[in-house]
């Protein structure tokens, strides 16, 4: 009797074993797959939830998966400007003719660079912003490219507010918040755009 009761525990042990194994596996292929829709699901977001502060926790992850992106060299040529006072985001929203959107914005994330690092830091600064991008879908925040390069009037107007030095220069502001409305993606796939082999 007491062979069978430890053959018992020990067949059950074996099973919850397995399944143990098996969670996991389907856990890691459900983290792959989030990966992919999120990416999938990334959306330009235009509306915020006024007074709706974004967690300084939250912050602080975009800022670490904007600095996780790739960059030539690895010059890492980034700099960001983090602003969350209301006075600051009203006076880019007034000053930035595509950025209105920012008088709704708790926060916003201006991407920079210095320009004395790399010739191609727009580049850089771009894997870096849409980093940002899909940090923010994850963190199911609202988020959007506002493009100050290369338009000369947008870039001086983002430095009259900032007073960032000579070197440094903006590639874009990215309005960030709670969204006000439930948006879905664009469906952006277009097969007849992949070319194989050959043009």
């Amino acid at each position: 009797m007491k062979n069978t009761i430890i053959l018992i525990l020990s067949a059950v042990l074996v099973v919850q074993s397995i399944s143990c194994c098996k969670n996991s596996d389907e856990n890691n292929k459900s983290a792959n797959e989030i990966i992919l829709e999120n990416i999938a699901n990334r959306k330009s977001v235009r509306d915020y939830i006024e007074g709706k502060s974004v967690e300084p926790e939250k912050i602080e992850k975009l800022l670490r998966a904007g600095m996780a992106a790739p960059s030539g060299k690895n010059t890492q040529p980034w700099e960001f400007i983090v602003i969350t006072d209301r006075n600051v985001l009203d006076s880019l929203a007034a000053n930035l003719p595509n950025a209105k959107m920012l008088n709704q914005a708790t926060l916003a994330i201006i991407v920079c660079a210095d320009t004395t690092k790399s010739n191609y830091w727009y580049v850089d600064c771009s894997a870096a912003t849409e980093n940002i991008l899909l940090a923010a879908e994850a963190l199911e925040l609202g988020a959007v490219w506002t493009a100050s390069y290369p338009y000369e009037n947008r870039m001086s107007a983002v430095k009259k507010v900032t007073e960032h030095p000579d070197n440094i220069q903006s590639l874009c502001v990215i309005p960030i918040g709670y969204p006000s409305m439930k948006e879905s993606p664009k469906d952006k796939w277009k097969p007849e755009k992949i070319h194989k082999d050959k043009w």
